[in-house]
């Protein structure tokens, strides 16, 4: 597994996130999906094993999308991006429990995403 690749797609996952939330809040499950896609397209295989079916592209697009999402999430956090404006909307008054919210949902909106995107980047590289 590539670990360089995985962190480069996290970080094409995060900035895209963050840049088209700003633009239009809806075109976030673009950059999970983008990010999952481009770490399994790109991915060359295992260190013995050079072929990658869709659990494989599930895999690394899962990993792309979990490190994507806790760098959402902390710069989310930070105040970085339209994200944190639902929070406000919610009214949570606790800082703790919105940035623990705001962290768990950006995860498990990115890995799912990152896990779907994966699938598809093997599915179009066959």
């Amino acid at each position: 597994m590539d670990l360089k690749l995985i962190g480069l797609t996290a970080l094409v996952n995060a900035a895209l996130t963050i840049v088209l939330s700003i633009i239009f809040f809806p075109l976030l499950v673009l950059g999970p999906l983008i990010g999952g896609f481009l770490a399994s397209y790109l991915s060359k295989g295992f260190e013995d094993y050079d072929k990658m079916d869709e659990k494989d592209g599930m895999v690394v697009g899962a990993i792309s999308g979990l490190i994507g999402g806790l760098i959402i999430g902390l710069l989310s956090i930070l105040g970085i991006g339209n994200i944190s404006n639902v929070i406000e909307v919610m009214a949570i008054n606790n800082i703790f429990i919105s940035s623990f919210i705001i962290l768990q949902l950006s995860l498990i909106i990115s890995f799912i995403l990152g896990l779907v995107g994966g699938v598809v980047g093997i599915l179009m590289k066959k």
